[in-house]
């Protein structure tokens, strides 16, 4: 994580119009959100929103009083990087060359990554991890050619046991 950062793990109601005034409150505060990914829980009436954000303790503590006042927001939990598991996700469509596929090939299994697409012309590889390992990833294949990018928001689970959900 990148200094200043902090994650939140925010279980919200499963319904349309959350995102939009959970990221409302974000943007009416000035506050900005560095990553965001949300999908649905193992209990389809709930949605997991991983937020990762920029700020000192103030900032921390205004954004979770602001969430806690949402009737949608069921718990809030600030993750500690040390205690959390965190991962993100990216394709990458990288342009080949005869000369070139092998050594990306290697580059890919070296950081632990798979191709997903393989043309003449380009590769399309997936890798996940720590968005450090991402950074360098991207910084190396950039010299043959970056097509195409998608990198979706972390994820971040507390490790260890699960929390007590008996509050939702």
């Amino acid at each position: 994580m990148k200094k200043g950062q902090f994650i939140l793990s925010v279980l919200v109601a499963n319904h349309a119009g959350v995102l939009t005034r959970i990221s409302g409150l974000f943007s009416r505060r000035n506050f900005n959100i560095d990553s965001l990914n949300v999908a649905v829980t193992e209990d389809p009436l709930f949605s997991r929103m991983t937020i990762i954000a920029r700020g000192d303790e103030a900032v921390q503590e205004q954004i979770t009083k602001q969430l806690d006042k949402l009737h949608d927001v069921k718990k809030i939990e600030l993750l500690t990087p040390e205690k959390t598991v965190l991962r993100e996700h990216l394709l990458l469509k990288i342009k080949v060359t005869k000369k070139t596929r092998g050594e990306i090939v290697e580059s890919v299994n070296i950081f632990r990554g798979r191709v997903v697409d393989f043309n003449l012309d380009s590769l399309t590889v997936e890798v996940t991890g720590e968005s450090d390992k991402l950074d360098a990833f991207i910084k190396f294949v950039s010299q043959f050619g970056i097509l195409e990018m998608c990198r979706a928001g972390a994820l971040a689970v507390k490790r260890g046991a699960m929390a007590d959900d008996s509050d939702k």
